[in-house]
């Protein structure tokens, strides 16, 4: 637990499961950008927790899990239950003017926090009914039955902890209609406004580093609708594309890489990267970037990067869902294994048009998708 401010009337507390920053994934970014905007504004204290050490072998969190699911109580939101004392510092003789709690898996603290705060508001990276119900869809046998029971979990515990907050926020409007409160605001996710990548700027401003023949995944790759967006590509995407462009390579890009090495080891020109510092930077390297997502729920912070790059996109509907960009215009939608290899193939063979959905699509994220875009939404709302 952050130790307290000295004083803290009128302030915000911010509490968060995950450090607020940069760099820590696609959660840690939407926090990063809403702790910014609070901080311009008002004195902020910080809370998170101490979580005790679990171990990670694939028997300790069958166990886990399978209790999880016996007793219908979704992993995260049960990993995060529990830790009331360690908010004592930050709530005993204190009131604040805002709360923010971010994620619904720490909802149940509302009611904590509400006797020492004029206005609680929780933010929703996800609507977890929703995720947890495209994930079921999209997966098979004892997976799909798993996520089958937290996605009920998770429509009856968001009826329950929903009402308890004064202000929802979501990042799509796809999301403002999964739920149901007086309250609720799209907050979109959104990337620090970047200049563009030194290697995808034209000769004529400063030698250009060659675009790499190469298609690229980025992302949390243990977080399960990446895992699931790896299998798929894998198994029914890849082989076309091999078949026609032998000599391209797919890069699998961010953190917790040993989740999907097993998947597709042994596979020719397929390149684990791992972790990198500067994912905006690596993803201008690439020809074309890759969204095979088959569930989920908010915005893929992975396009939002790829823009920022100014690559072209090749997503799946469901991967794009929540985003302003226009098929054909800012990226190219396919959801059956041959129209995305389609897709790949012909953005790989035609220069000039992945420099017109890259040139698009960093235009879009100039204009709605930075900090300093969306904080206005922040504003409508009365932060």
């Amino acid at each position: 637990m952050t130790p307290p401010d000295a004083s803290s009337a009128g302030s915000v507390l911010f509490l968060s499961p995950e450090a607020p920053v940069a760099g820590t994934g696609g959660g840690g970014l939407r926090s990063a950008s809403v702790l910014e905007y609070l901080r311009r504004r008002y004195t902020v204290q910080i809370a998170s927790f101490t979580l005790p050490e679990h171990s990670k072998s694939l028997l300790a969190r069958a166990w886990r899990n399978g209790w999880r699911l016996i007793r219908g109580r979704p992993p995260l939101l049960d990993r995060y239950s529990g830790f009331e004392a360690q908010l004592a510092p930050v709530l005993q003789g204190r009131h604040y003017r805002v709360a923010v709690i971010e994620h619904f898996w720490c909802a149940p603290y509302a009611p904590c926090l509400r006797p020492h705060c004029e206005l609680l508001v929780l933010d929703l990276h996800n609507v977890e009914s929703e995720l947890a119900r495209s994930h079921a869809q999209a997966t098979r046998g004892l997976q799909s039955a798993a996520f089958s029971r937290f996605a009920s979990a998770y429509r009856r515990l968001e009826r329950e902890w929903l009402p308890h907050f004064d202000l929802i926020l979501v990042a799509s409007e796809e999301d403002r209609r999964r739920i149901q409160h007086r309250n609720v605001h799209v907050y979109p996710n959104a990337l620090p406004e970047n200049a563009l990548p030194e290697n995808a700027l034209p000769e004529i401003a400063r030698p250009c580093v060659p675009e790499a023949a190469c298609i690229v995944f980025s992302g949390n790759l243990e977080y399960h609708p990446n895992v699931e967006a790896v299998r798929w590509f894998h198994a029914q995407v890849w082989p076309g594309v091999r078949q026609r462009l032998p000599e391209v390579e797919w890069r699998l890009v961010g953190r917790n890489a040993a989740a999907v090495a097993g998947l597709v080891s042994g596979s020719e020109r397929v390149k684990i990267v791992g972790p990198v510092d500067d994912a905006i930077q690596t993803l201008a390297g690439a020809s074309v970037c890759i969204v095979p997502l088959r569930s989920g729920s908010g915005t893929r912070f992975k396009i939002l990067e790829a823009w920022a790059a100014e690559r072209a996109v090749v997503s799946t509907s469901i991967g794009a869902e929540g985003l302003d960009g226009k098929p054909g215009e800012h990226l190219l939608i396919a959801d059956d294994p041959r129209s995305f290899a389609d897709a790949i193939v012909r953005l790989m063979e035609n220069p000039d048009l992945r420099r017109r959905l890259g040139e698009s699509g960093r235009a879009l994220y100039l204009d709605r998708y930075t900090w300093s875009s969306a904080w206005r939404a922040l504003e409508a709302a009365g932060l």
